[in-house]
C-alpha cells in the first residue's frame, strides 16, 4: 500500500517531466531555423530602427544556422587572461540579480512552510499547499501582463521611445488594478468554491484550515500584480539591482512577521473592548498567519515600486486609475490573450496534479509531501525564470539596437547558460535533498513521502535549462501565439497520460 501511495504521488511529476521534455523540442526547432529568421514561425519581425532587406530562403538556412561553430559560440567565452567577453558580462549582470530577486520569494515561501510545519499538523501543511495553489491559479491568469511588459519596455527603450515605454507601463498597471481587484474579490467572497478546484469533497478537515489562509492571502493579489509590473519595467530597462533591493527589503519584513502572525505576539492586557484584529495578533492566526505576513509585505513592495517608477517618469498616478483608449490597449490585449492561454494551460496541469495529491489519503501526509516537493522544485525553477526574464529583455533590446544578428548571438549565448544552469541545479538538488527535506517538516512519514518525488523533480531541471531559455527568446521576439501553441501541445500530451494511465497505478 505504501509503495502504491508513493507511486501515485510520483505520477504528477512523471507526467510533468514528460510534458516538459516535449516542450524542449522547441530547442531543436530553434537550431534548425536560426532562432530569429524564419518567416514561417512568425519570428521575422524587424526593428523600426533597423531596416534590413528580406533574405532568400537559401540565405536563411545557411550553414551558420546549425553549425558546430554556432554551438561552440553559444558557450561562455573566456579570454586568455580568464576574463569573460562583453556579452557574457552583460548577461551575467542582468541574469544573476534577476535570479536572486526571483529566488528570494520561494525562499521566503519555504520559510512560511518551515513555520507552518512547526505547528506539527499535516493538515495545516496540506491546507497551505491547496490555498497557495488556488491563489496562484487565479494570480497567473492576470500575470500575463507583467510577462509581456518587460520585452515591450526593453524594445521601446532600445529605440529611445521613452513616452511609449511609459504608456505601456501605465496601461499594464491599470489592467493589473482591474484584474487584481476582481481576483481578490473572488477569493475573499468565495474561498470554498475556489478551493474545490483542488480539494475533494472528503477534504473537509483541510478546508477548515485553507479557507482563512486563502482569504488573508487574497488581500495581496492586487499588490503582487503591481509589484510584478514594476519588476518587469525595471527588467525592461536592464536594471535588475533595484528590484533585488526592493525584494530583499519587503521579504525580510515577511520573514519577521511570519512567527508573530502564526504563533502570536503574546498575551496583552485583557480588555472587553479589544478589537478582533488585536486579539488575533495576540493569539496568532495559526497557519493563516503566513498568508497575512505575505500580503503585508506585497503591499509594501507595490508602494515602493510605484514610487520608484514615478521618479523614473515611467508612471503617472492619474494614468493608473484612468482607463486607456481601446486603440492603445489592442496590442497589449492581443499579446496578452496568447500568454493568458498559456498560463491557463499550465494552471490546468498544476491544479489537476494538486487535486490528485490532496485525494491520495485523508491524513494529509501525501498532500503535505506534494507541497514540500513543489517548494523544493520551485527553488530551482526561479533560477530558470531568471534565464527566461534575461532572454526576454536582452533579445528584444539587442534586436532593437543591433538587428537580428545581434539578437541571434544574444539568444544563442543565453541558451548556453541555460544548459549549464540546468545541469548544476539537477546535481545540486539531488545531493542536497537529505539536508533540505527535514527543514520543512519534522514528521518522519512526511519526510519519507517526499524522497521519491523530490528526486525525480531534480532531474527535470536538465530539460528546464533549455526550455526556459527558449520561452524567454520567444517572449523577446513577441511570438506569444507560438509559445501558447507549444504549451497547448504539452498539455494535450499531459492530459492523455494523466487521465488514461492514472488508474493503472
Amino acid at each position: 500500500a505504501e509503495s502504491s501511495l508513493t507511486m501515485k504521488l510520483l505520477f504528477p511529476l512523471l507526467l510533468l517531466s514528460t510534458a516538459t521534455t516535449i516542450h524542449g523540442f522547441q530547442v531543436h526547432l530553434f537550431r534548425s531555423i536560426g532562432t530569429i529568421s524564419n518567416p514561417h514561425f512568425g519570428l521575422n519581425r524587424q526593428s523600426s530602427r533597423v531596416a534590413s532587406p528580406r533574405r532568400s530562403v537559401a540565405e536563411q538556412y545557411d550553414n551558420s544556422v546549425s553549425s558546430w561553430n554556432r554551438l561552440v559560440s553559444s558557450l561562455p567565452r573566456l579570454s586568455r587572461n580568464g576574463k569573460l567577453d562583453k556579452l557574457d558580462k552583460k548577461i551575467l549582470a542582468t541574469c544573476i540579480p534577476t535570479m536572486l530577486n526571483l529566488m528570494v520569494v520561494p525562499i521566503v515561501n519555504a520559510v512560511d512552510t518551515f513555520y507552518v510545519g512547526r505547528l506539527r499538523d499535516p493538515l495545516a501543511l496540506a491546507a497551505q499547499s491547496a490555498a497557495n495553489q488556488c491563489f496562484f491559479t487565479v494570480y497567473f491568469l492576470a500575470a500575463f501582463l507583467p510577462t509581456i511588459t518587460a520585452p515591450v519596455v526593453a524594445r521601446a527603450i532600445g529605440e529611445e521611445k521613452w513616452d511609449e515605454a511609459r504608456d505601456r507601463v501605465c496601461e499594464s498597471m491599470f489592467l493589473c488594478n482591474v484584474l487584481g481587484g476582481i481576483g481578490s474579490l473572488i477569493l475573499i467572497a468565495f474561498p470554498e468554491q475556489v478551493l474545490r478546484m483542488v480539494l475533494p469533497k472528503s477534504g473537509t478537515s483541510v478546508m477548515a484550515y485553507a479557507v482563512p489562509y486563502l482569504r488573508l492571502r487574497a488581500f495581496g493579489m492586487l499588490p503582487a500584480l503591481l509589484s510584478s509590473c514594476g519588476f518587469a519595467a525595471y527588467n525592461g530597462m536592464l536594471n535588475t539591482v533595484t528590484p533585488l533591493k526592493v525584494t530583499l527589503t519587503t521579504n525580510l519584513i515577511n520573514m519577521i512577521l511570519d512567527p508573530l502572525f502564526i504563533f502570536g505576539i503574546g498575551r496583552g492586557a485583557s480588555s472587553t473592548q479589544s478589537s478582533f484584529i488585536l486579539s488575533s495578533l495576540q493569539k496568532g492566526f495559526g497557519a493563516a498567519g503566513a498568508a497575512a505576513a505575505t500580503s503585508v509585505s506585497e503591499t509594501i513592495s507595490s508602494l515602493i515600486y510605484v514610487k520608484l517608477l514615478i521618479r523614473r517618469k515611467l508612471v503617472k498616478l492619474t494614468r493608473l486609475l484612468k482607463p486607456p483608449s481601446l486603440k492603445a490597449l489592442i496590442p497589449l490585449i492581443q499579446g496578452g490573450l496568447a500568454i493568458l492561454l498559456r498560463q491557463a494551460t499550465l494552471n490546468v496541469a498544476f491544479v489537476c496534479a494538486a487535486r490528485r495529491a490532496q485525494a491520495l489519503d485523508p491524513s494529509g501526509v501525501s498532500a503535505a509531501a506534494y507541497g514540500i516537493t513543489m517548494q523544493i522544485y520551485s527553488l530551482g525553477v526561479v533560477a530558470h525564470l531568471g534565464i527566461q526574464a534575461t532572454a526576454a529583455s536582452m533579445v528584444s533590446s539587442a534586436r532593437a539596437i543591433g538587428g537580428n544578428s545581434a539578437g541571434r548571438e544574444t539568444a544563442d549565448r543565453i541558451f548556453g547558460y541555460g544548459c549549464l544552469l540546468g545541469m548544476v541545479l539537477a546535481v545540486g538538488q539531488y545531493f542536497l535533498l537529505p539536508t533540505i527535506t527535514p527543514l520543512f517538516s519534522p514528521l518522519p512519514e512526511v519526510i519519507e513521502a517526499v524522497k521519491g518525488p523530490a528526486a525525480i523533480s531534480s532531474f527535470i531541471h536538465l530539460v528546464n535549462g533549455l526550455v526556459f531559455a527558449g520561452e524567454g527568446t520567444l517572449l523577446g521576439l513577441g511570438a506569444y501565439k507560438d509559445l501558447a501553441v507549444i504549451t497547448a501541445w504539452e498539455l494535450a500530451a499531459w492530459c492523455h497520460a494523466y487521465y488514461l494511465r492514472w488508474e493503472n497505478l
